[in-house]
């Protein structure tokens, strides 16, 4: 897929999530299928840039290209400087949030909460692209603040019209959160109406439903963020079936510990052994979300605050689970189970 002036593997994006999409996630998530990763979202807000969860997340060492920089803010100025700062740091495309819902992202007029102000967004987009002339500038938005109020075609087309390159637009509102299910007509409104291409996100957790959501919206390309919690697989299981019309066999035990395991090695490499082990007990959960004996497992998984006695415990159930066979069932959850990070 040709996109942003790069030329990726397929048209499968993994969703911009504050608190997982960090380094080791987004390439497990590009080696096993997805096209493109955009990172959690960075504060435009100056003051950040010395502190060393920002800098961790603007790190971007040995990651493989293109890399995606998601900036969040409310005030133009501010936003230019973020897009010109985080290019100079490495970033080759930049990705402007207005579609998260989280409160504390929208009590500051940030997030999707931008998209109540048209004005507002017109300025910011003119503002970024004008700051970074040689870089591509993208949007991730919803499709309006509330139900009564789907304003996504008309910001669409501002964004157009201001030198965006791509729209990913997520099928709900902002006052919907994460609420009910995902619409797409919106989504295909937008694409009937703007030249640039458009990626559909909310609720795309099969290869099934890719198929479906593609087809009804006429989208570009598709966007997966939850469902890849504990599943990053989900890319190479949708890739495959848009190619072949086949489902890929569910994976065996064996790999989910393998992938498990090397994902784990990652964080605590990344974020120190202390830090690794509280950030991988989340993604510990997700992997082992459904598997049989899981939730006592996890209970005393979270006691542990040695990363040696994290691993061993971690091999400990696997091991236990893979004597019972090697495959299992399709790996699924109800949204329900899933914790509400802070999903663009």
């Amino acid at each position: 897929m040709q996109f942003a002036g790069f030329t990726l593997r397929n048209n499968l994006f993994v969703a911009p999530m504050a608190g997982v999409t960090d380094r080791p996630f987004r390439q497990l998530c590009k080696r096993m299928g997805a096209g493109l990763a955009v990172s959690e979202m960075v504060s435009a807000n100056s003051l950040l840039y010395g502190s060393a969860k920002t800098r961790r997340r603007a790190d971007h060492t040995t990651e493989p290209g293109p890399v995606s920089v998601q900036i969040v803010g409310a005030d133009p100025a501010m936003l230019a400087k973020a897009a010109r700062h985080n290019v100079e740091r490495g970033a080759q495309i930049i990705d402007i949030n207005m579609g998260c819902p989280a409160k504390k992202v929208c009590n500051v007029m940030a997030g999707s909460a931008l998209m109540q102000d048209e004005a507002l967004v017109d300025r910011i987009l003119d503002a970024v692209v004008r700051a970074v002339p040689e870089t591509p500038v993208t949007l991730k938005m919803r499709t309006g603040w509330n139900r009564a109020n789907k304003n996504a075609p008309t910001i669409a087309r501002i964004a157009e019209e201001r030198g965006i390159c791509a729209i990913a637009i997520h099928g709900r509102t902002r006052a919907d959160q994460y609420m009910g299910c995902a619409e797409y007509d919106t989504i295909a409104e937008v694409k009937s109406r703007v030249g640039i291409p458009v990626i559909a996100n909310g609720d795309i957790d099969s290869p099934e439903k890719a198929r479906f959501v593609l087809d009804h919206t006429g989208a570009d390309g598709l966007m997966i963020g939850r469902a890849a919690q504990g599943r990053p697989w989900i890319f190479r299981e949708i890739e495959h079936f848009l190619a072949s019309g086949e489902c890929l066999p569910a994976p065996l035990v064996s790999e989910i510990h393998q992938i498990c395991r090397a994902h784990l090695d990652d964080l605590y490499a990344f974020y120190g052994v202390e830090t690794g082990v509280k950030i991988a007990r989340k993604h510990i959960g997700w992997y082992t979300r459904g598997l049989a004996g899981s939730a006592a497992f996890r209970r005393a998984m979270n006691q542990l605050a040695d990363h040696d006695a994290q691993s061993a415990t971690v091999d400990d159930f696997f091991s236990r689970l893979a004597k019972t066979g090697d495959r299992l069932h399709d790996h699924e959850a109800s949204e329900t189970d899933m914790p509400r990070e802070l999903a663009a």
